[in-house]
């Protein structure tokens, strides 16, 4: 792809975890129609559970992630106590004991403190829910703080699969990104793992780094490739120090442009594909015999706000400060702030403090904005008659295809969208056609590759 084209497509779009997307939730929805929401549930729903840890020993200078940094472990246990209330809040507000399919803590580092607190929270839903045989129960880990006894820990609390970030090998780019983590230390985080039979494991990796090059992204994809992942995260780093202020201590001017991102995000692909891993989506990839790729070949891949899943769940409850919940009736985002997300609690039982109620618009373009994402193509045509609707309806979004089909980034057939190869990281801009709701406001994002 030459350097006219990345530079002429090279925009700012959303992620597309949800739709509409967080910038558009709005305070109108708040605990009352949350707690509205979940009465409303029907008992037979099978649930997935989200729980936000926002605490880090130190920061990362790239993360967009709600986090801070806790020192001591007191900040820990008080948050920890207050998770387990709003467990309990939210259980006591539904009308029966549901079913758990899958569970992720994500952060921050939900293991700060050696694990306790997922230990906690998981002895807390099961207490309230029925977790079902073979659900899958995920943890992130940074490497640099997971001892032995904190994957004793994870095991004890039922952790079946493991993401570790990695982001980059080079000690160069881990100086600059304020995130020193040598290989080896990963290695045996992953051995522990597996000997107590955590053998699911997820590695992420970034590529558009400061002094990020082709060559060290390629070093960082097999020193992965080593410690045989089951999946493998290839993040773009969003530099957005507008939202996260810590990214303004990195030197924008040993950020790598438009065209040597394109670079590094295909020769990172490209080994990855040789190495036998499948691509899932724009920015996951998996060997061929795990569930996102089996869910990927069956044409049942899902997205969330933890991004690619198999997971088939209807509902998604949050916890924890910023976490964001999924239901029929629309998204519900907790407040943010840790303080703040303990007044609301205080205040109204649930700490919900913002959301979006789903029109039937809505659902129409988030149906069509899943499958592009997720399946790389989409029958327009086809979804708009499953939600009763005429195909004409989402014509809005086909000047801006065609378009991108005269540079080669997709292929038009009447209504059916399919992004070429080339086109693939370019997939958010395309998902962006049928946003009804992108410029409305000011929100800001990330750039599409």
């Amino acid at each position: 792809m030459d350097s006219e084209l990345v530079a002429r497509w090279d925009r700012s779009v959303p992620r597309y975890t949800s739709y509409p997307t967080a910038p558009h939730f709005k305070p109108s929805v708040g605990a009352e129609t949350y707690a509205r929401w979940l009465a409303e549930l029907d008992s037979g729903l099978p649930l997935s559970l989200y729980v936000h840890v926002p605490f880090c020993r130190e920061l990362c200078w790239f993360c967009g992630c709600q986090t801070g940094v806790a020192r001591k472990d007191g900040p820990l246990d008080a948050y920890g106590a207050r998770l387990i209330e709003e467990i309990a809040a939210v259980a006591e507000r539904l009308s029966g004991r549901f079913r758990v399919r899958h569970v992720h803590f994500g952060g921050g580092t939900p293991t700060i403190g050696g694990g306790r607190l997922v230990g906690a929270a998981m002895a807390a839903f099961r207490a309230r829910f029925d977790l079902e045989d073979g659900a899958e129960i995920a943890c992130e880990i940074d490497p640099r703080t997971c001892t032995t006894q904190t994957v004793e820990a994870l095991t004890a609390a039922g952790i079946n699969r493991a993401s570790l970030g990695v982001q980059d090998i080079n000690p160069e780019v881990q100086r600059l990104i304020n995130r020193i983590q040598p290989t080896d230390q990963t290695a045996a985080v992953v051995a522990a793992l597996r000997g107590e039979g955590i053998g699911a494991i997820n590695l992420d990796l970034m590529y558009g780094l400061p002094a990020q090059t082709v060559a060290r992204v390629e070093r960082t994809v097999e020193a992965a490739h080593g410690l045989a992942p089951d999946r493998l995260a290839l993040f773009g780093y969003a530099h957005v120090p507008w939202m996260k202020k810590h990214q303004r201590l990195i030197d924008e001017a040993l950020l790598p442009d438009g065209p040597e991102r394109w670079r590094q995000w295909g020769a990172a692909s490209a080994r990855l594909a040789a190495l036998g891993y499948t691509a899932i989506g724009f920015d996951h990839f998996a060997r061929p015999e795990d569930p996102l790729a089996r869910a990927l070949a069956e044409g049942r891949l899902r997205r969330n706000f933890q991004g690619y899943t198999a997971d088939p769940a209807p509902v998604l409850l949050g916890f924890g400060a910023s976490a964001i919940g999924a239901l029929p009736q629309g998204y519900v985002q907790n407040a943010a702030e840790t303080t703040a997300w303990n007044q609301a609690l205080r205040a109204h039982g649930l700490a919900t403090v913002r959301g979006v109620a789903l029109d039937g618009d809505d659902r129409l373009r988030r149906a069509v904005i899943e499958r592009l994402m997720c399946d790389m193509a989409v029958d327009v045509a086809s979804v708009a008659r499953e939600h009763r609707v005429a195909p004409e309806a989402l014509d809005d979004a086909f000047d801006e295809l065609r378009a991108m089909a005269g540079d080669g980034l997709l292929a038009l057939d009447d209504r059916r969208v399919a992004m070429t190869e080339t086109g693939r990281p370019f997939v958010r801009l395309a998902a962006a056609a049928f946003d009804a709701h992108l410029h409305k406001g000011a929100a800001r994002h990330s750039r599409a590759v």
